[in-house]
């Protein structure tokens, strides 16, 4: 019999056996492309209206503060409820409360005189919605796709976002610009409602018979549960490093200003979003990788080197092509990250510890960009960039030389992985 091989093209592109075997996989994905868009024509929408409210770049940069509390509460609370409740049912109401939002945001652009802290007050609970439904989201993948499939699903998922985070965006302006808020909002309220249609058709998914309720001491459960497993604090670790040290969008419009591009200033925001799709649309190699915690640490460090080298090049199509160089090494970091947690958090768990994680990735950008601002302010944006690049590779080194377990997870041989793998292989002969 003889055995066809794969082209080098198919090596690399993403591997759709996620998408061909589960159906509700394939319902997950077309509900998150739908809604990805719509989300991020909102986030263009909200700032571009209050800056035309206002005038005040203070008015727009409170509503990252404004959001930051409810970021943190509801993805706390959505990980404790996302292990003691029917996860599908949580995503399906998160969603209507969704769609409520943006309607509430349409409704107030059209008003004669639009108010200001509609937007604060409607866009503080958006971000607590879609941060109490992401945990459950989130553990919801793990039980719709095959064990020995979680790292394709997990390229697959990233290209959702990417695609969402190049489409949306540009989308967005060109909606606020042309047809006003209103409608961006609109389209935003009604990409909830499709995607409720679409969810409603995933199975339910009751939570484990001696579940925990959730509480304040299933949410010290869940960190303790992290603590104890070194391997997945070496995750959370190097991403709140990498972002802290060489997060610095920040710095962008002053860049532009500075390379004479400031009618560019647009690209460098969409750089890492190219570089990130890119790393996407590549990645099916990712799925061969067993030590991913090794993977997370190369990754992160790359995305240091890259962004340090940005301080240096002499072009704006240099800086370009090292920040898409950043964002894809953050995209393949993502990845490995993402497969490690799916490969070895039980089921019971798996709500709170993606509350943790969604706080692991949304912090770090934060106080990445204050560092950035900071940093500046006393050596200028290049030495912020250059210093800050070469910080988080050594940040990075630092965090693999002081957690071995993570350095050296391999999933053929995790104690944690190999459980996983066969309570799934025993429910499915069940």
């Amino acid at each position: 019999m003889r055995v066809l091989k794969k082209s080098p093209l198919a090596r690399v592109l993403p591997d759709l056996a996620p998408l061909r075997d589960s159906r509700d996989f394939r319902l997950l994905m077309a509900s998150g492309v739908v809604t990805m868009v719509g989300t991020f024509v909102t986030m263009v929408a909200l700032p571009f209206q209050m800056w035309q409210l206002t005038g005040s770049y203070l008015a727009v940069g409170m509503m990252s503060l404004a959001e930051f509390v409810p970021m943190v509460v509801c993805g706390l609370w959505g990980g404790a409820i996302a292990d003691s409740l029917d996860r599908q049912k949580i995503i399906l109401w998160s969603e209507v409360g969704l769609a409520a939002t943006a309607s509430a945001l349409m409704v107030n652009a059209m008003l004669p005189e639009p108010q200001v802290w509609v937007l604060y007050v409607v866009g503080a609970l958006s971000v607590g919605l879609a941060c109490l439904q992401r945990p459950s989201m989130e553990s919801l993948i793990p039980q719709v796709v095959r064990h020995d499939q979680l790292g394709a699903a997990a390229v697959l998922t990233s290209l959702r976002w990417n695609f969402g985070a190049t489409v949306g965006p540009a989308l967005g302006g060109w909606m606020v610009a042309e047809l006003g808020a209103a409608a961006a909002y609109g389209l935003d309220a009604a990409t909830f409602l499709l995607s409720m249609a679409l969810l409603w058709r995933i199975g339910t998914r009751p939570p484990a018979a001696d579940a925990a309720p959730a509480s304040l001491r299933s949410l010290v459960e869940g960190v303790r549960y992290a603590v104890r497993r070194r391997d997945l604090m070496g995750t959370y670790l190097v991403d709140i490093a990498a972002m802290v040290f060489a997060m610095s969008t920040a710095l962008f419009p002053a860049l532009a200003e500075q390379y004479g591009a400031e009618s560019a200033t647009g690209l460098l925001y969409s750089a890492g979003a190219v570089g990130s799709l890119l790393a996407s649309l590549t990645g099916r190699w990712t799925a061969r990788v067993h030590r991913q915690g090794m993977g997370v640490i190369v990754a992160a460090m790359v995305w240091g080197a890259a962004v340090a080298l940005a301080a240096a090049v002499p072009g704006f199509w240099a800086l370009f092509a090292c920040l898409a160089l950043a964002g894809a090494a953050d995209m393949i970091s993502g990845i490995f990250r993402s497969t490690i947690w799916n490969q070895t958090i039980p089921h019971e768990m798996r709500g709170r510890l993606a509350g943790i994680e969604l706080l692991s990735y949304s912090t770090g950008p934060m106080l990445g960009n204050t560092r950035a601002s900071l940093m500046s302010q006393l050596g200028g944006t290049r030495f912020s960039l250059g210093a800050g690049g070469v910080l988080c590779v050594a940040a990075v080194a630092a965090l693999a030389a002081a957690l071995p377990s993570f350095r050296r997870y391999d999933s053929r041989t995790d104690e944690h992985a190999l459980t996983e793998r066969a309570r799934r292989a025993e429910q499915a002969l069940a």
